[in-house]
């Protein structure tokens, strides 16, 4: 009987650290969105945000893409003419494939790090959803309207994203990333 009790007492433990695990476990993390494993993505417009919802790269299955320009495997860019004349600056992550289209340069006050990652819907229009908790240097922040082309949007409300990073059109600094300087990593994108 007391190795029974025991038995489920220690399944019950477990299974409530996993549940607090999946929570907002992973929130932060770097991720690589799906879209940058096809060679004609050019990239993400910075008055964009974009939530990859099945995620394989983050616990928490969700790849924010937060007000971010370009690619994340290249924050440099390359031209029309880089592409034209075959001298490709942008591969594949995780290949030596080229992208085949031009991609626009990160934005120095934009960089990956602050508004690519792993995050989780905090906040949202239904009622009887799960949402998570923002871990500590994170804010729930309306992200993603309810209505998307008249059709209410599962991915929408709050995301959890790093404090300080709140896109504000008006003023953002338009400042690109400079690969002489190195101001956003190596050309390499490490």
């Amino acid at each position: 009987m007391i190795r029974n009790l025991s038995l489920a007492t220690l399944v019950s433990f477990s299974l409530s650290l996993f549940a607090l695990g999946c929570e907002s476990g992973g929130v932060g993390e770097p991720c690589t969105p799906e879209d940058e494993y096809q060679a004609a993505f050019s990239g993400f417009g910075v008055t964009e945000v974009n939530v990859e919802s099945r995620s394989y790269s983050c616990e928490t299955r969700v790849c924010l893409v937060n007000h971010f320009q370009g690619r994340v495997s290249c924050p440099y860019g390359q031209s029309a003419e880089d592409v034209a004349t075959g001298n490709f600056k942008c591969k594949i992550p995780g290949s030596q494939d080229p992208v085949t289209a031009p991609v626009e340069t990160q934005l120095r006050y934009r960089k990956t790090s602050e508004t690519v990652y792993c995050s989780c819907r905090c906040d949202g229009p239904e009622s009887n959803a799960r949402y998570c908790e923002c871990p500590s240097g994170y804010g729930c922040v309306k992200l993603v309207d309810q209505v998307i082309d008249g059709v209410k949007g599962q991915l929408a409300g709050s995301y959890c994203i790093k404090d300080g990073t709140d896109f504000k059109q008006s003023e953002y600094n338009r400042e690109l990333c400079n690969s002489a300087s190195e101001n956003c990593g190596k050309a390499d994108g490490s």
